[in-house]
């Protein structure tokens, strides 16, 4: 073990940024867990929320790109917050990442589980014990193949995402086929129309649309492990970012259709967190509908991957600037990855996994927890989009285009995260908002300990935040 605080520099390019980001919002994983929900809660407008989603988001991705340009940096929003706003709002904006990520342990470990016990044990898939004890499983291996090396980790998604995108692709050509002259929802305008929705719909179908899309940033957690590009211009990662983006909502609203064109409501609603499979079961027969499965699998085994990845570098970014205790910063001489806070993320799913089994469902625990990240996905990339827009304020007069990419597109973005996430805090249950606001309030805890510990002379202070 070392004390280095140096990652593996320059070991991704462009492509395998992109793919980084691809995999981190798993598309396959995002369709099968996600559109249950975002159904019940907008019906067919769901094609729409997720493509304006899809566009707030792109105004997120903006922020990201133009604040790289900051400085590379793994801790990310945290970083380039902390540089605008200051210390405390960069430590929030980070913390809210942190605490995203270590609920994202138990939304994306149990469709994995359950994925794995249609294959293996259909009988078992609605047991909890079982699917919580699969899903830790999952995490484990998963968490094997990060702590051993970013090339590793790169080779990985490449594979699996390139399945994943074969199954997908063939699950929309047989459904425009089979059902293009006979949807279970004939398309209509209305799908895409922003004059269908009112403004609670809308913040409703929002908060789940925007789970959809999360998981791109992880291109930018990466930067510092990603080949460096020109001075004062867009960096490997970035390209990455916006690459994964523009096919993410080209995805998305595409599969949102076929959804829509091949499965009732009622299938919808009884395929729960097997939505793929459900589809693949009326285009294939048995067992070509078990690709479907498959897909899912590698799908969130490959979120999973990008996501303990994010938790990983911005928990090491943050002890490094001695915003969080500097044993998190601690690299391994050999793979040059944080492991320890690696093992950080690792120990707090599984206990979250567990202690989420004692939920009634496993579908009590999905909505739970899609709900309070989508809450903690909003408020931290907000704070991105606030300090881009204030960082790069003088760029208003610099042309319509310049403009626009620095300023009003991600100030819009963050405006409208924010409308969705306090519009949607009185429609949370208990459950929902501990989770929610509860997992941010707990940051001045840590904030507070960290300034008794740079007072007291005994924390480490940072090279790269200041």
């Amino acid at each position: 073990m070392s004390q280095n605080r140096e990652l593996a520099k320059g070991s991704l390019g462009t492509f395998e940024s992109a793919i980084m980001g691809i995999a981190g919002t798993a598309p396959a994983y995002s369709v099968a867990v996600t559109t249950a929900t975002i159904v019940a809660s907008v019906g067919i407008l769901s094609v729409g929320s997720i493509f304006y989603c899809g566009l707030i988001m792109f105004g997120i991705m903006l922020a990201f790109s133009h604040l790289n340009k900051i400085s590379p940096h793994a801790g990310a929003a945290y970083a380039w917050v902390g540089h605008v706003f200051g210390r405390t709002w960069g430590f929030f904006a980070g913390w809210g990442l942190l605490v995203a990520s270590i609920f994202f342990m138990v939304s994306a470990t149990i469709p994995a589980a359950t994925s794995t016990l249609i294959l293996l044990s259909p009988d078992l898939v609605e047991s909890t014990a079982w699917v919580t004890a699969t899903a830790a499983i999952w995490l484990t291996l998963v968490t094997i193949v990060v702590t051993k090396g970013i090339k590793q980790a790169s080779y990985a998604q490449l594979i699996l995402t390139g399945i994943e995108f074969v199954v997908v692709f063939a699950l929309v050509v047989a459904a425009f086929v089979q059902y293009g002259s006979q949807p279970a929802h004939p398309p209509s305008i209305i799908w895409f129309s922003p004059f269908s929705f009112t403004p609670q719909l809308f913040a409703t179908g929002a908060l789940t649309a925007i789970f959809f899309y999360w998981g791109w940033d992880v291109t930018m957690n990466l930067s510092e492990e990603t080949r460096t590009g020109d001075a004062g211009k867009l960096q490997p990662a970035s390209h990455g970012a916006f690459w994964a983006m523009v096919n993410l909502i080209l995805l998305f609203v595409i599969m949102m259709i076929v959804v829509l064109i091949v499965l009732t409501d009622d299938e919808i609603a009884q395929a729960n967190t097997n939505v793929l499979y459900a589809i693949a079961s009326k285009l294939f027969p048995s067992p070509w509908s078990y690709l479907a499965v498959l897909s899912t699998i590698l799908s969130t085994v490959g979120t999973i991957e990008t996501q303990i990845l994010q938790f990983s570098r911005s928990m090491f970014a943050m002890a490094r600037d001695d915003m969080l205790h500097h044993r998190y910063a601690r690299v391994h001489a050999d793979w040059q990855t944080p492991w320890v806070a690696t093992l950080v993320i690792w120990g707090l799913g599984v206990v979250l996994l567990f202690s989420s089994s004692f939920m009634p469902s496993v579908q009590a625990i999905l909505e739970s927890s899609i709900l309070a990240i989508g809450f903690q996905i909003c408020f931290y990339m907000s704070l991105a989009g606030f300090a881009c827009a204030w960082h790069y304020r003088n760029q208003l007069t610099n042309g319509a285009y310049t403009a626009i990419s620095y300023v009003l597109w991600p100030l819009l973005s963050a405006l409208f995260m924010v409308f969705i996430a306090l519009y949607s805090i009185p429609t949370f249950d208990t459950v929902t908002n501990i989770f929610g606001i509860g997992g941010i309030l707990v940051g001045f805890l840590p904030l507070f300990l960290g300034h008794l510990r740079r007072n007291n002379g005994t924390g480490v202070r940072g090279q790269r935040f200041e």
